[in-house]
C-alpha cells in the first residue's frame, strides 16, 4: 500500500470503515467498476466474505451496482459518497455522546448521590448524646476538638480522662466562652490537663468540631452561632473531613497553650498565679478570672500587679509574652 493509500486508509478509519472495506474501496479506486470475482481475487487477505464488504460500502454510499445484470461495482463518486459517510458517523457520535452522558446522569442519580447521603448525616435532638457516645467510644489514636458552648453532655469529662488512661491522644482548642461556664475550667478542663490533655485557647473559634483518629468527625455551631444544640454533622472521609483537619490545624498553630509544659516548672510561680496566667491567655473577664480562681476582685488584681512588677511589664501583654518566652504557659 503507497503512503498515499496509507494515509487515505487512516481517515477512511476515522470515518468507520474497517480494515477489509478499506481494502475494497482503495482496489476500485485504482482500477474503476469490479466483478465480485475479480474483488475476490484481488484481496484475498481479508476477515469477511467479499459479499459482506461490498454491502457495507454500499450501505455507507461509497460503492453501486453497475451494468446491466448489476454484477459489477465501482466507487461512487467522493463528493456524495464520503458526505453521507461523513453525515451518518456525526450522526452516530451525537447519538454515542448522548448516551453517554444518560450514562452519567444514571451514575449521579444512583452511585453519587447515594454515596454523598453517606458522608454526611444529620442528627437532632435527643439522639446527639447517643451518638457522640458511639462515636468517640470507638478511638483508638487520636482526638482533636475545638471546644466551645453549649455543651451536649454536662458535668466532669470521665470518658475522656479514660481513653487518655489507654493511650488516646487529645488536643483540645477552647473558646474563651468554655472558661467562663461556670464550673467547666476546674472541673473539667483542668481535670483532662492533668491527666495528659494538651490544651490550647484561642480567642474566636469557628465551629464546635470533634475529629477521632482521622477518620470521622463530628462539627456544630458554637455559642455564638447558636444558644441551644440544634443539630449535629458527622462528617465521614471526603474532601469536607479533610478541609476540617485543616482548619483544626490551623486554630492549634494560633492558639495559645493553656497549661504550663512538662519539665518547664517554675518554682517562683504559685500554682494560683500559673491559673491565673493561663485565664488571662484565654482572654476571660477579670471577675471571670476572679470568680473561677475563688478569689475577690481585689486580690486578683494584687495577683496581677505583683506579676507584673516581677516582670518588669506595664501592660497585660507585655506579661503575656513574658509568660510565653519563660513558657510559664
Amino acid at each position: 500500500m503507497s503512503t498515499t493509500d496509507t494515509e487515505r486508509a487512516g481517515h477512511l478509519k476515522v470515518l468507520g470503515l474497517n480494515d477489509d472495506e478499506i481494502e475494497v474501496y482503495q482496489h476500485l479506486l485504482r482500477t474503476g467498476p469490479s466483478s465480485i470475482t475479480e474483488l475476490d481475487d484481488a484481496v484475498p487477505d481479508r476477515e469477511h466474505p467479499i459479499d459482506s464488504i461490498l454491502s457495507g460500502l454500499v450501505q455507507a454510499g461509497l460503492a453501486r451496482r453497475s451494468g446491466s445484470d448489476h454484477s459489477r461495482y465501482l466507487p461512487v463518486p467522493p463528493d456524495a459518497g464520503l458526505e453521507a459517510l461523513t453525515l451518518r458517523r456525526e450522526s452516530e457520535l451525537k447519538q454515542a455522546r448522548i448516551d453517554v452522558l444518560n450514562a452519567y446522569d444514571e451514575f449521579r442519580r444512583t452511585v453519587h448521590n447515594e454515596s454523598t447521603t453517606h458522608l454526611i448525616e444529620v442528627v437532632t435532638g435527643s439522639a446527639i448524646v447517643e451518638r457522640i457516645h458511639q462515636i468517640k467510644g470507638g478511638a483508638q489514636r487520636e482526638i482533636l476538638a475545638i471546644d466551645s458552648p453549649p455543651y451536649y453532655i454536662g458535668g466532669p469529662n470521665q470518658e475522656e480522662i479514660d481513653h487518655l488512661k489507654r493511650g488516646v491522644a487529645y488536643r483540645v482548642v477552647y473558646s474563651p466562652e468554655s472558661v467562663e461556664v461556670p464550673g467547666y475550667l476546674t472541673e473539667n478542663i483542668l481535670p483532662c490537663v492533668e491527666a495528659g490533655e494538651q490544651a490550647r485557647v484561642l480567642p474566636d473559634v469557628p465551629a464546635k468540631l470533634t475529629i477521632i483518629d482521622g477518620s470521622i468527625a463530628y462539627v456544630s455551631m458554637s455559642v455564638r452561632d447558636t444558644e441551644v444544640n440544634r443539630s449535629l454533622l458527622i462528617i465521614r472521609p471526603s474532601s469536607l473531613l479533610t478541609a476540617l483537619i485543616g482548619m483544626f490545624e490551623l486554630c492549634w498553630r494560633n492558639a495559645l497553650p493553656l497549661h504550663a509544659s512538662v519539665g518547664t516548672e517554675d518554682d517562683r510561680l504559685e500554682p494560683i498565679e500559673r491559673r491565673l496566667l493561663a485565664l488571662l491567655a484565654t482572654g476571660a473577664a477579670d471577675d471571670t478570672i476572679a470568680r473561677t480562681l475563688g478569689i475577690s476582685r481585689r486580690t486578683f488584681f494584687r495577683y496581677l500587679e505583683r506579676l507584673m512588677n516581677r516582670t518588669g511589664a506595664s501592660t497585660r501583654f507585655q506579661l503575656a509574652l513574658h509568660a510565653a518566652r519563660e513558657n510559664w504557659l
